[in-house]
């Protein structure tokens, strides 16, 4: 059982489940990655933040499964309405609920049925395995069309869901949309 939420939420309502308040500036570099779905799984798990429980969505409808550890950034508030997704490489995938201590390498950024959707990659902020990722190029090509594939096809046999278009950006713009997300968290307002 998750513990109880302090009594300083963020004013967007989605607050941190950490219990620690929103980014500073100086923890851009560093941030909490809360896992809501493990690497493999093809169940859709999400934090349902008014009950501060993890819930299971639904099972994608494809065969897909997720090609990293699936959650996002604590304290922040994405173009999407939703806290700022991330992706976690991770050696062996970890479980929902699991707090993740990472940097960002580079961001996915893809248009669903919502609108632009982006979706940090990051590596273990402290695991040796990974200091010498820096930059999204020091991810394998093969890893990064892995992930390309998964997010351009989980949605296909959703109805009313979809995914128009795709494409990288490097470590700069994700920190910028870390910023840029924790500010949005902060006034509570989307876009």
């Amino acid at each position: 059982m998750l513990p109880a939420p302090p009594q300083d939420w963020s004013r967007s309502g989605l607050g941190t489940l950490t219990g620690h308040p929103a980014l500073k500036e100086e923890d851009v570099t560093e941030f909490d990655v809360i896992v809501e779905i493990p690497q493999g799984s093809r169940n859709k798990y999400e934090m349902d933040h008014r009950l501060h429980r993890i819930r299971l969505d639904r099972m994608l409808f494809t065969s897909t499964k997720y090609p990293a550890d699936y959650g996002y950034v604590d304290g922040t508030l994405g173009r999407d309405g939703d806290p700022l997704d991330a992706l976690v490489t991770v050696g062996e995938p970890t479980f929902p609920g699991c707090v993740i201590r990472c940097r960002a390498i580079g961001m996915f950024v893809m248009t669903d049925e919502k609108g632009p959707d982006e979706k940090l990659l990051c590596v273990p902020a402290r695991d040796p395995r990974y200091a010498h990722v820096k930059e999204i190029t020091d991810v394998p090509d093969f890893d990064r069309l892995e992930i390309t594939h998964f997010f351009e096809v989980y949605k296909d046999l959703e109805p009313g869901k979809s995914v128009e278009g795709s494409h990288w950006e490097g470590r700069e713009k994700a920190y910028a949309e870390i910023e840029a997300s924790r500010l949005r968290a902060a006034s509570g307002t989307e876009r």
